[in-house]
């Protein structure tokens, strides 16, 4: 079994700063894309920003230019900085992996149970 266990999250003022942070844990042979999403009441869920285990990044375009997601492979863990925070940044925020418990095993997505973001003077 895998469980990704956020933390990081909580209230802060607009143009203020927060760090999320996802730790990875169980049978773990490898983890492919690792990922940050969000998702209001009665909105899409939408992508933050993701990560593959070689580096690349794609983020999506409301924080591009303010947030920068990275990892750490040896610690299964991804970090999100998350910078010039605005009202509208306010939401749930679900860490995502793609892991593979053995070498031969297909990927398996993987969520956490979401960190709460609020952003508010």
């Amino acid at each position: 079994q895998v469980q990704l266990v956020e933390s990081g999250g909580g209230l802060v003022q607009p143009g203020g700063s927060l760090r999320l942070s996802c730790a990875a844990s169980g049978s773990i042979f490898s983890i492919d894309r690792m990922g940050w999403y969000r998702q209001a009441p009665g909105k899409q869920r939408e992508l933050v920003a993701s990560i593959t285990s070689g580096g690349n990044t794609n983020y999506g375009d409301s924080v591009k230019g303010r947030f920068t997601i990275s990892r750490d492979n040896a610690k299964n863990t991804v970090y999100l900085q998350m910078n010039t925070l605005k009202p509208e940044d306010t939401d749930v925020y679900h860490c995502n992996a793609e892991v593979r418990r053995r070498w031969y095993s297909p990927v398996l997505e993987v969520w956490g149970q979401g960190t709460l973001v609020t952003v508010s003077s």
